[in-house]
């Protein structure tokens, strides 16, 4: 029973990996001894996390543009040409887009739908060899989908293509948890509640007052973003697949 939680020696992928909640899961593997790729589209920001994370372990940087096939394909072939083997993907690349319902356009439903969930099914699909080859039946290989509490309730908000795209991604995840076991290979996703990110930074003014509406007292930081998928990735999890752990101080459970 000792080492259940052990990640050294894995091969992981982070998408979106240069900053956010991304960056944080990045951080937690490159420092538990996890070879870590990760990728997003602005180069310089990308390579100065990567380097920033390569004082704590093995850190390294592909540019990738994952809203397109071809972007996909592209990034798959690089990191197949490098690895036979990988242990974890982490779909974290993600968008949003706010707008009155009047005038919500299509490029931003579109660009939301490609990123947040189309390039997390065709990417996985890409890298599933290499991840059949590095999964067995004690210690699966993982894909970990980062899915939103805003695809379990009613947000509240106009990100109509956001909330929609994560209810789509939690219910991919079960889909595939169930089949893809068979192969090795177990899919679980994480409903994070609201952390310090980009995609945040708009309600970080509301802090205080955010922090007095969650239960914990509090927003989530880097080590429970890193610490629950650390606990995807270890054999601790071997017999947990199709599930999606939300991550959020209490708000679903207090609402």
């Amino acid at each position: 029973m000792r080492n259940l939680f052990s990640v050294e020696g894995k091969v992981a992928v982070v998408t979106g990996g240069s900053r956010g909640i991304g960056a944080m899961i990045a951080r937690g593997l490159v420092e538990n001894g996890v070879k870590t790729y990760i990728t997003a589209r602005k180069e310089e920001e990308l390579i100065t996390t990567a380097k920033t994370l390569s004082e704590f372990g093995e850190c390294i940087a592909i540019t990738s543009d994952l809203s397109s096939m071809e972007g996909i394909k592209q990034f798959s072939a690089e990191l197949n040409s490098r690895e036979k083997e990988i242990h974890i993907l982490v779909n974290n690349a993600g968008a949003t887009w706010g707008a009155d319902i009047d005038d919500f356009p299509e490029d931003g439903w579109d660009k939301v739908m490609d990123l947040n969930v189309k390039s997390l099914f065709f990417l996985t699909q890409q890298l599933l060899p290499a991840m059949r080859t590095a999964g067995n039946a004690e210690d699966p290989a993982r894909v970990i989908n980062i899915g939103s509490i805003n695809g379990f309730t009613n947000p509240k908000a106009t990100n109509y293509s956001y909330s929609a795209s994560k209810a789509a991604v939690h219910h991919l995840t079960r889909h595939l948890g169930a089949e893809l076991i068979q192969q090795h290979v177990n899919v679980n996703g994480i409903a994070p509640g609201f952390f310090p990110s980009k995609m945040t930074a708009h309600l970080l003014p509301y802090e205080t007052e955010m922090a007095a509406q969650i239960p914990a007292g509090r927003l989530g930081s880097p080590e429970d973003a890193a610490g629950t998928v650390i606990y995807l990735s270890s054999r601790a999890s071997a017999y947990v697949t199709g599930q999606m752990i939300v991550m959020d101080g209490g708000i679903i459970a207090a609402s």
